[in-house]
């Protein structure tokens, strides 16, 4: 997948999960974070809770997994990726979890995670 295909291939305001998984993300002074390793979807709505954010590590190995609120992310076509507006310092503090140890994704999680970004949980 060539990430300029991202923004050129899908309609203006859908695009099919495959290609937000793997979607680079990068903080507003356009320095790269990490990547979107996947997003978790509410059952009953449809709606998108968490894009998991993929961060450290070396090419996946080693990486933490950093559940970030969806309405934190915008998509920036000129960047090819999703843009957030937090630095490193504040992404290394966040709520995260290794692959092997996922957290329970309950209200209380939910509410955590949606807290430490100053938004309001709603589910």
């Amino acid at each position: 997948m060539v990430q300029a295909d991202i923004a050129t291939d899908e309609t203006s305001r859908l695009i099919a999960s495959n290609k937000v998984e793997g979607t680079n993300v990068y903080n507003r002074e356009g320095e790269k974070l990490g990547s979107i390793y996947n997003f978790m979807v509410d059952k009953r709505s449809g709606r998108v809770e968490y894009a998991v954010l993929q961060f450290g590590g070396l090419f996946g190995l080693g990486s933490d997994h950093y559940p970030l609120p969806w309405d934190v992310l915008t998509y920036d076509t000129a960047q090819g990726g999703y843009a957030v507006n937090l630095d490193r310092a504040m992404l290394e503090k966040a709520p995260r979890y290794t692959s092997d140890r996922e957290p329970a994704f309950d209200r209380d999680y939910g509410r955590e995670v949606y807290g430490y970004y100053g938004v309001s949980y709603p589910f």
